[in-house]
């Protein structure tokens, strides 16, 4: 009976630390995620949500690890890096995929969306299911769209009330060629930088001012240094989270499923916060002393035709801005 309880007690011991092992193997699939936002910005939290449900609906065998503060690299460094592997997932402006994947222009085109509920129904539907499927041959699949809210320019010199006040002004942009040419085609000069470079850029003078939404001016404290900031709201431009798609073909049909499911629960939850944030961070810039101003925005408008004639010249393009207009 003592031999017996013995190889019981020795059969009990190696099933539980079969057991550990096989929690432990299952807790070694942890997938990197990068983001150039600060911790606490909805999109960051909007991609911790998406990695606890995939956690809690893989029983473990997966984790999300967010890089947050461009702890990974810029956003330009980080799309090579998710393309060939070396990170799992990214959340980027959709700019930078500009030249990319050709679709991304649309909806990085000046005055593209009349509001963002339009671009929300756009990219909720078959525009953004077509740019969808345009990544893939890149090595990249779109789990979701993000809000970005609307861009507008700021600067450390005077408020932008019309087209003439951009004469002569240095912006940084994103690194995208309709960015720089839609600043040119207002009279000002861009100047491509990364996004972390911007308040020293401004505050040693190298250039004027930047564009972005409320939460960026205010997270990233450019509100410091340059505080009018002109409510033009030239792009709607929605940001997306992507997977590496060597990392997706890992997956099996059954856990593709719980990441998509999951990506599309955070994207309700990043709406929402964004919501909250844009109207906080309106109201903290406000506080500090930023100048917030009323644009002729028509004036703006209608100086974007040489940027459609420039970057609007293949079919396909041409026919989703006929679907984007049609879009109620």
């Amino acid at each position: 009976m003592s031999m017996m309880r013995s190889i019981a007690a020795r059969f009990a011991i190696a099933t539980a630390l079969a057991g550990i092992a096989t929690v432990a193997f299952a807790q070694e699939t942890i997938l990197r995620s990068s983001d150039t936002h600060p911790a606490g910005y909805p999109t960051v939290a909007a991609v911790e949500y998406f990695g606890e449900l995939v956690k809690e609906r893989t029983d473990g065998r997966y984790a999300v690890e967010v890089y947050h503060s461009a702890q990974l690299g810029e956003e330009k460094d980080t799309i090579e890096q998710v393309r060939s592997g070396v990170i799992d997932l990214n959340r980027v402006s959709m700019a930078p995929f500009n030249g990319i994947v050709k679709e991304t222009i649309v909806p990085a085109l000046p005055y593209i969306f009349r509001s963002e509920a339009h671009m929300h129904a756009v990219m909720d539907g078959a525009v953004g299911d077509q740019i969808k499927a345009a990544f893939e041959p890149h090595g990249l699949v779109v789990l979701a769209y993000y809000d970005a809210g609307a861009r507008s320019f700021y600067n450390s010199k005077k408020p932008i009330e019309t087209v003439a006040d951009m004469q002569g002004l240095k912006f940084r942009v994103i690194q995208s060629d309709i960015f720089v040419d839609m600043v040119a085609a207002l009279g000002a000069n861009a100047t491509p930088m990364p996004y972390g470079e911007v308040y020293s850029a401004i505050e040693t003078g190298v250039i004027d001012g930047a564009e972005n939404n409320f939460p960026s001016y205010d997270t990233a404290r450019h509100s410091e240094v340059a505080t009018y900031y002109s409510l033009d709201e030239h792009t709607i431009l929605p940001e997306v989270f992507v997977m590496s798609k060597a990392a997706w073909d890992k997956l099996t049909p059954e856990d593709q499923e719980i990441f998509q499911q999951a990506a599309d629960e955070s994207v309700v939850r990043q709406r929402e916060l964004w919501a909250a944030k844009a109207e906080e961070s309106r109201k903290t810039v406000e506080a500090a002393g930023a100048k917030i101003n009323e644009v002729d925005k028509q004036g703006f408008i209608d100086a974007m035709g040489p940027v459609y004639d420039k970057h609007v010249t293949d079919p396909v393009l041409k026919k989703m801005v006929e679907d984007v207009k049609a879009v109620k």
